[in-house]
């Protein structure tokens, strides 16, 4: 049971807030950014996120379903295409909210909200965690220490001979194990 998970009011009827949600949504389709209160941006990031999920399944019903929220066929199409495409490798966290300060009028907290991994973005993406980068990452960097590992091994062979290099290693480990002094 989800105790207070009702979305936020926003002093509005559901009729109201409805209507204004699918018109924000196509808003930050069409110009991919707007700047709104912290509320309505946090509401609509839910939203947003949705559609583009819907756009990356690209079936005939997901673009019904998405066309019950955008409002308008070409910010549809532009979600289809785009943005589906843009997301693919995506696994959500298509929105990013950033505050911005406060409305001179009333004094309500603003903010941003855009779509990240795009052109003239406010502040650079985070990587995507996860397997896959960390992942090739470390195997360059083990690889790259392997050969260099065996590139030493092979020059101080060649210069000291293999007799001086393992005893020099033993001296080595004997001194690491006895206790400091």
């Amino acid at each position: 049971m989800k105790h207070g998970s009702f979305p936020r009011k926003l002093g509005r009827d559901p009729k109201h807030r409805w209507a204004m949600l699918r018109t924000m949504v196509t808003q930050l389709i069409e110009h991919e950014r707007i700047s709104t209160t912290v509320a309505k941006a946090k509401e609509l990031r839910k939203l947003a996120d949705q559609v583009v999920t819907m756009a990356k399944k690209g079936t005939l019903a997901a673009r019904r379903q998405a066309g019950a929220i955008v409002r308008t066929e070409t910010e549809l199409q532009k979600l289809f295409t785009q943005f589906a495409a843009r997301y693919k490798d995506r696994a959500g966290g298509y929105c990013r909210v950033l505050q911005t300060g406060q409305r001179g009028g009333d004094s309500a907290s603003m903010a941003l909200i855009e779509y990240v991994d795009r052109e003239g973005e406010l502040r650079p993406p985070k990587p995507p965690e996860g397997l896959s980068v960390s992942w090739a990452a470390r195997e360059f960097v083990n690889k790259q220490m392997e050969e260099r590992r065996t590139t030493d091994k092979r020059e101080r062979t060649r210069v000291h001979g293999r007799e001086e290099v393992l005893a020099a290693a033993e001296v080595m480990s004997a001194d690491a194990a006895a206790p400091p002094v």
